[in-house]
């Protein structure tokens, strides 16, 4: 499975991005695609607590122009919003403990908990991933 971290999805839709071009060629592959794509919930919530924020720099959306991507995303029929699972919290805490994820980093264990608790592989562009033991991960835009 394909789990997407919001950086990506940011990249895809913001036109000011220097990396637009090449996430929103992947993103629409990927999504087209027959493989499982997984969207955690922060992935979500990120992708339009940031390009709603109209103090940002780049494109942002309305509200209801974000909202109405994400439906699109999940009109897919290989996309599907992951959740947590009665098991996740063994996984959350080991990618904490043995992640050190401090502060901001505690977002990235539970996305790395969620990737490995899903047996897939996150894409993102963040290098911070490579501190989770065991999570599977890559950067697609290199």
């Amino acid at each position: 499975m394909i789990v997407l971290d919001a950086n990506i999805l940011l990249y895809a839709y913001d036109t000011a991005s220097p990396f637009h071009a090449k996430a929103r060629s992947w993103v629409e592959l990927v999504f087209s695609g027959a493989d499982a794509v997984g969207l955690p919930w922060q992935t979500v919530s990120a992708f339009l607590q940031i390009m709603t924020n109209p103090t940002l720099p780049g494109d942002r959306f309305s509200l209801e122009e974000a909202a109405h991507v994400v439906d699109r995303w999940l009109e897919q029929p290989n996309v599907r919003l992951l959740t947590p699972g009665d098991d996740h919290w063994p996984l959350f805490r080991q990618m904490v403990v043995e992640g050190q994820a401090l502060g901001p980093l505690v977002t990235d264990a539970q996305l790395a908990a969620l990737t490995m608790e899903y047996g897939g592989v996150l894409y993102t562009t963040d290098r911070d991933f490579a501190r989770f033991p065991g999570l599977r991960w890559t950067n697609p835009l290199v």
